[in-house]
Parts: structure tokens; sequence; C-alpha cells
């Protein structure tokens, strides 16, 4: 069974249909830049382009957002205009494409799709996904099941926010060598496992192709993987949840 699912992100908003039996798109991804400013009305609006797109899959579509989603409700905005906090994303989506829609986290969404054809693959006990890129996200897993939100990147490490010392980003603005930033990373994984003692920990991100680059600086009990699915993790996971309420 294919099942469309869309990818938001700050820089392009991309779709694919999924065979959610085995984790691969069955077409070629489509993607469209997102809108500047990215309000609801401009965001949506461009995630109908990718739905028109894709007009033979029908049924429920997952989709990813980058935010806290209670009940589909966008509750923060990493990356999109401000305007969505408090928005209905679902309801918005629902209404202007007239399909049902399932909106998660987009680390989440990441994270159910590792844990479904990845490296988290029938793993048990806890495993943490962290994407590393222009923030930090994490997505918790206790025996195969979701925590949502749990927006972890925002602990604080030294009086400040985490992502702002050790993600992607921070290592390309200030120019940071790997040895210096894998120590940074380093301090952010031990304080996560001291938190929550996973038994694994994913990493994903487009950093996550470099493992050699960095790992060997972080230090944790956890096992420590790259992720698996890559850029496709988003829409897959998506898509794989979309599945699963409908």
């Amino acid at each position: 069974m294919d099942v469309l699912g869309i990818d938001i992100g700050g820089t392009g908003i991309k779709g694919a249909p999924v065979d959610v039996k085995r984790g691969v798109l069955t077409q070629d991804r489509f993607r469209l830049l997102t809108p500047q400013p990215a309000t609801p009305a401009a965001v949506v609006a461009t995630v109908a382009d990718v739905v028109k797109h894709f007009d033979t899959v029908t049924g429920r579509i997952g989709s990813t957002f980058p935010a806290v989603i209670q009940h589909g409700v966008a509750l923060t905005a990493a990356n999109v205009d401000r305007s969505w906090i408090g928005a209905d994303a679902r309801d918005l989506l629902e209404k202007t494409t007239t399909r049902p829609f399932t909106v998660l986290n987009d680390a989440d969404a990441a994270g159910v799709a590792e844990m479904a054809f990845g490296a988290g693959n029938d793993r048990k006990g806890v495993v943490m996904m962290v994407t590393i890129g222009t923030g930090l996200g994490t997505a918790l897993f206790v025996d195969g099941q979701l925590v949502p939100n749990t927006e972890l990147g925002h602990i604080e490490i030294d009086g400040r926010d985490a992502e702002t010392r050790a993600s992607d980003r921070a290592r390309d603005v200030k120019g940071l060598s790997w040895k210096k930033w894998g120590r940074r990373l380093n301090v952010y994984f031990q304080k996560l496992e001291a938190l929550f003692s996973p038994e694994l920990f994913i990493v994903g991100g487009g950093v996550s192709k470099k493992p050699e680059k960095f790992f060997g600086f972080i230090d944790t009990r956890a096992e420590l993987v790259p992720a698996q699915l890559r850029n496709e993790a988003g829409i897959v996971g998506a898509a794989v949840a979309a599945a699963r309420e409908g």
C-alpha cells in the first residue's frame, strides 16, 4: 500500500509515495521551496501543490512539521513563521486539500522511520534518535513506542541552549574543527545518557553520512550508530504514522 508522505522543512517541502510495508519511496521525490515568510497560508498552499503532484495516490497523508505538535496543533515554530504557534496545522491542511492528514514533529517522524526500517528496527528498551542539522532534534522510544515532542536539543548545558553549541550549524558558523565540535557533542550525548540511560543512540541529519569524522570523540555507554534512511526518513516516517492512524 502506498501512502503519501510530506516533509515540511525550513528550506524545502518535499513529498513522495511510500510503500509502508517496505519503507521505500515508490516514485521520485517532488520538492518545492518553503515560501518566505513561511506563514500558515503560504506553507499550506505549497503542501497542496505537492499533494496535487501525486494526485493518483489516495487516502490519508502523513506530514512532518518543525514544531511541537499536539493533536495537530503547532505549539512552537522552528524555521517557520511564528504565526504558526497555536495554529491547527492538521485542520488547515485538511481543509485546503480535502484529504485526511496525520501531522507529527519532524524529528519524531525520522525516528519512526528508523525504528520501523532502519537502525532501530526490532530494538527494545530505550532508544533515542538525535538529528543534527540547523538545530538538534530528538525522538525518544521505549520498547518501540514513541514518546512525542521531546525537544531535547534545547536542554541547558553550561548555561546555554545545547543546539547553539552542538548543532551542525554551530560547527559551520563558528568554524569548529571536527575534534572540537565532537567534544561539544560528547558533552551533549553524555548529558542525555545521564538523564535517560538509552541503550542505543541513532544519529541522523546530513552529518550522519560522515560518522568517521566525529563518532570517535563521543564516549557513551550506549551504542552509537548512524541513521540509515537519511534524507528520506521524514517522508517515510510521516507515511508510516499516517498508515498507523488510518
